[in-house]
């Protein structure tokens, strides 16, 4: 009487009695149970699958695309809701088609299959279509992690391929995708290879032959390019293991780009990678010993190129010290949508850490007078026990966090990993950049007549009051007249600001944090202005703008308004962002070398500022300075 009569008139007592020792997995502690199998006499490629919960079924919303990316045709579903002991069970009964096979084995990909799934609705692993090498290509869970965290790299580097078709390339080429895992067990793991050298060459060898049965010239470069970044692999924390003797949920790879072909230059010599399907994040090093930020981007799509631009800064600026320059920056998947600031602050640390310890996995420490390899770890590189990390934008006050990760790992710099924190130097607080720059505005406008602390002066920015250089820079003076200014995600304008009240408001913004343009206090602003979002179609221009700007067109889409604020006459322009900006008429986009704003990019003839402060990394080109 326990199951429904929908129940008995489909399964047998045979099946009822296994799915009673399945619901006992949920009596023990599990929070989800599973059968996958085929049952007998069915037709080639059928196969079912059930899952087991106590309390609530799983939407279907949410485990059709689950099912659907690992390569089944779900044919139909039936859910059952049991009551067992006053506990309500729910049964998904999911009948499914492999269209890949006809003679799959159910029994021999049971635990793969199933280990894959679980990891997949508890959100270990990327859903996505990867997942198809499970069946197809026999890979666990984790080894298709391997294929994906590459193919995450490549997206980064600038490849011109989708990660629907890096992923799709692997797909229709399976046998490919094994010996790519294979290669990486061979160069990586810590045990089975006595002959790992010889090993990796046979394994090579095979590829090579293989590729001649690859079709596509496409599929071919992208199978290419694995076998390039797995050989440029250094080390990898796949193999470790936490202190519980857990698998670690992210990956994180040291890389040698020198031999990565077609990365987009400067090449950083040393660089780390690291995956995982909350977070991502990428550390360059401009040599072994180097010292830059870690910042907490907003730019998922290219953070790479973001942090590349600012290695490249920070190499000039450490000219004068003994360490060079590197930077890192992490995104984070799987911000809180409608979360409070505390709920993104939260998940914002929690991403900063995994990432501290992935960069902290392929490292070495030194014990006495011993430099020491982690655990489980083959590596291809000298010792490297040197790393070190600083605060940056949107991570001013996480040194303690990453010292706290330090003294975790016994790393021999103490807490001088990560420079900051409660025992050291604030460095949005003290904000040093921004005061040198600040002096450069002092002397042109001294040399103009003009007493910055004591004339209004009208201003459009490039940043936002979050960031270290933008924020301090704007506060120098209560004399700021901010017209414009913008970021990635916004467009402000102010077209006849009050000087004192938006300093106020500046102040506001500049304390809290993770702000944007948009928590700007909208009835602050001038008449005619406002907030715009970059994502929109398109911004109807009031007349008050129209007369900042020195512009006619009553409507103009984001980046074209972008433009005509870069060339608005006004005082000063305070570069305190990302990106480069300027460029001079003898140079094409290319030459700049950053795509992601070629399209708000302006040539050096156009501006009418009459004073321009560089406080932010490489906003003009240097034929644009001259």
């Amino acid at each position: 009487r326990t199951f429904p009569a929908g129940y008995r008139e489909v399964f047998t007592t045979r099946s009822a009695v296994y799915d009673i020792a399945k619901i006992e997995e949920l009596r023990e502690g599990s929070d989800l149970a599973m059968t996958f199998y085929r049952p007998a006499n069915a037709e080639g490629g059928m196969l079912r699958f059930k899952l087991y919960r106590f309390d609530q079924t799983i939407p279907l919303s949410d485990a059709l695309p689950m099912l659907e990316n690992m390569g089944l045709r779900v044919l139909s579903e039936q859910p059952y809701e049991i009551f067992l002991e006053g506990r309500s069970v729910w049964i998904n009964d999911f009948h499914m088609y492999y269209p890949y096979s006809d003679d799959i084995n159910a029994e021999e990909i049971k635990d793969r299959f199933q280990q894959a799934f679980y990891n997949v609705w508890k959100g270990n692993v990327g859903n996505d279509s990867f997942n198809r090498l499970v069946l197809s290509a026999g890979l666990s869970w984790r080894q298709v992690g391997i294929l994906r965290s590459y193919a995450k790299y490549f997206r980064q580097t600038g490849v011109a391929f989708s990660q629907e078709y890096l992923a799709q390339a692997v797909n229709n080429n399976p046998k490919m995708a094994n010996r790519l895992v294979d290669l990486f067990h061979a160069r990586f793991a810590p045990r089975g290879h006595p002959e790992r050298e010889k090993d990796v060459e046979v394994i090579i060898a095979e590829i090579e032959a293989q590729l001649d049965e690859v079709a596509s010239l496409d599929e071919d470069r992208i199978i290419r390019r694995y076998v390039a970044t797995i050989m440029a692999t250094l080390r990898t924390n796949y193999f470790q293991r936490d202190d519980q003797g857990k698998e670690k949920y992210y990956i994180a790879y040291k890389l040698n780009p020198a031999k990565i072909p077609g990365l987009p230059l400067p090449l950083p010599a040393l660089e780390t990678f690291v995956y995982s399907p909350t977070f991502e994040g990428v550390h360059l090093r401009s040599s072994k010993v180097a010292r830059g930020g870690i910042r907490w981007s907003d730019r998922r799509e290219d953070f790479r190129t973001e942090v590349l631009g600012l290695m490249k800064a920070q190499q000039v600026k450490n000219a004068v010290i003994v360490p060079s320059g590197a930077k890192g920056g992490f995104v984070c998947k799987k911000l809180p949508t409608d979360g409070s600031r505390e709920d993104i602050l939260a998940e914002g640390i929690r991403c900063y850490k995994g990432f501290i310890h992935g960069l902290l996995d392929v490292v070495d420490n030194i014990k006495g007078a011993k430099t020491v390899t982690p655990k489980n770890t083959v590596r291809y590189d000298d010792v490297d026990p040197y790393l070190v990390v600083a605060a940056d934008k949107g991570t001013a006050s996480f040194s303690d966090i990453a010292n706290s990760i330090s003294k975790e790992y016994d790393l021999w710099l103490g807490d001088a990993f990560a420079s900051g924190g409660s025992v050291g130097y604030d460095h949005k607080k003290i904000g040093i950049t921004a005061r040198g720059a600040w002096e450069s505005v002092k002397c042109h406008f001294r040399e103009m007549g003009i007493d910055p602390y004591e004339t209004e002066f009208t201003a459009l920015g490039i940043g936002d009051m979050s960031g270290d250089v933008f924020g301090n820079g704007l506060l120098m003076t209560d004399k700021v007249k901010l017209v414009a200014a913008f970021n990635h995600m916004h467009i402000f304008l102010d077209p006849t600001p009050d000087a004192k009240a938006s300093y106020s408001e500046r102040i506001r913004l500049y304390n809290t944090p993770r702000s944007s343009w948009a928590d700007y206090d909208p009835t602050l602003i001038s008449k005619g202005g406002g907030v715009f979002k970059r994502s929109a179609k398109a911004i109807k221009l009031s007349p008050e703008v129209r007369k900042l700007l020195d512009i006619k067109q009553e409507v103009m889409v984001p980046n074209d308004l972008i433009r005509a604020i870069l060339a608005a006459p006004v005082d000063l322009i305070w570069n305190g962002g990302i990106g480069t900006y300027v460029k001079s008429t003898k140079e094409s986009h290319d030459d700049v070398g950053d795509r992601t704003n070629d399209n708000v990019r302006v040539n050096a003839n156009k501006l009418r500022a009459k004073v321009v402060a560089e406080g932010g990394n490489l906003g003009f080109t240097q034929l644009a300075r001259v």
